[in-house]
């Protein structure tokens, strides 16, 4: 697919946004700077309403809006936060913010040797305490805040109270009820529901209109019943059906873009990768997924099963129930919390322990079968 991506050439302004009860709550606060938790299912559309949001709200929103993937913390390692870009010019040598962490008499910290909670804590205050670049304040979005594990949480409030001044935090999630109540309660809620069916295919048909794409009614129905909800993937199909249908979205265009579009293969990619026991693959596999997809953990659980369940001549009957007793013990340490990559991969890996044992005894039946035939 050709960039720019539509999803951002055609990013919405606050007034056009689909919801019109989020977009009324928005507009009713440009005036009142405010701690926000934006709340919402996957690819309705949250991190557009709060770029449309400040874009009304700062004078310069390109400097005074910093946005911060959760993941990019806490689905990476020390050296992995250290090494980035973004973060490591907080994260070298010692300044005297490394005086508060001594240890005994070890002497002062060295930020090399900080816990991932420290240097995490220190980097979001280095980015808090930046004066605006324009009016009296700037925002930081945390977005895919479901995965701020409870310890880190604490840092974040306390950042937030020191800083409530000049910095306005817009915490993005699809379950709040995964934040403390002290980060809750100092936020405003703004619930971003999915967009119905006719919400998306006006969306699709403005953006189809503003390219000089011709569009198919039929083709754009397809499209915005296909995203369920969805308004990422819709935007995403329609473009990629232009592209197949030459210019205009078509039935055929759009029903073959539904299927490049979708993650099926990408599933079972990663089911048949962790059958053949390449667990480090299967692994990079859903931390793509997580990190730059958007999905959480218990989605990504669920269409693993969705896609077994649609293969079982693929991996075998017995082994589809296996992984589904498997997914069950998963399924609710994913809900109790943690790393969703974690808990994945040792759901994958447990399930391609046995998966040889099952396979090696299929063939032993097989070759008794067609021995007793004989």
């Amino acid at each position: 697919m050709q960039a720019p991506l539509w999803i951002e050439r055609h990013a919405p302004a606050l007034t056009e946004l689909p919801q019109a009860s989020a977009r009324d709550r928005l507009t009713q606060i440009t005036d009142e700077p405010m701690n926000l938790i934006i709340q919402g299912p996957p690819g309705v559309g949250k991190t557009a309403a709060v770029r449309a949001f400040t874009h009304e709200v700062h004078t310069d929103p390109d400097a005074d809006l910093i946005e911060i993937n959760v993941a990019d913390f806490f689905n990476r390692n020390k050296k992995q936060i250290r090494e980035d870009p973004r973060f490591e010019r907080f994260l070298q040598g010692q300044t005297a913010f490394s005086k508060q962490y001594r240890r005994g008499n070890k002497g002062n910290k060295y930020k090399r040797d900080w816990s991932k909670r420290d240097m995490i804590s220190h980097v979001m205050q280095e980015l808090a305490s930046y004066q605006p670049a324009s009016g009296t304040y700037k925002t930081v979005l945390l977005d895919n805040a479901e995965t701020i594990r409870e310890d880190f949480q604490q840092a974040l409030r306390r950042v937030m109270e020191r800083y409530h001044k000049n910095t306005q935090f817009i915490i993005a999630t699809r379950q709040p009820t995964t934040l403390i109540p002290p980060i809750r309660s100092r936020c405003f809620p703004v619930p971003i529901r999915a967009p119905t069916a006719d919400e998306i295919e006006s969306v699709v048909t403005d953006i189809a209109a503003a390219e000089g794409v011709e569009t198919d009614e039929m083709a754009v129905t397809l499209i915005a019943s296909k995203a369920d909800g969805d308004l990422r993937y819709a935007i995403l199909a329609a473009q990629h059906a232009a592209i197949e249908g030459d210019g205009a979205i078509t039935t055929d265009a759009a029903q073959e873009a539904i299927a490049d579009v979708g993650y099926e293969d990408t599933f079972q990619e990663i089911l048949d990768t962790a059958a053949a026991q390449d667990i480090s693959d299967a692994r990079d596999q859903i931390t793509t997924l997580l990190d730059d997809e958007g999905f959480n953990g218990q989605e990504l659980l669920r269409e693993l099963l969705s896609v077994a369940n649609t293969y079982p001549e693929t991996y075998g009957t017995a082994n589809v129930i296996r992984l589904h007793r498997l997914a069950g013990a998963v399924d609710r340490d994913l809900a109790e919390g943690g790393e969703d990559r974690l808990h994945l991969t040792h759901l994958l890996t447990a399930w391609a322990s046995g998966q040889s044992t099952l396979d090696e005894t299929a063939e032993i039946s097989e070759a008794q079968t067609s021995g007793n035939r004989v």
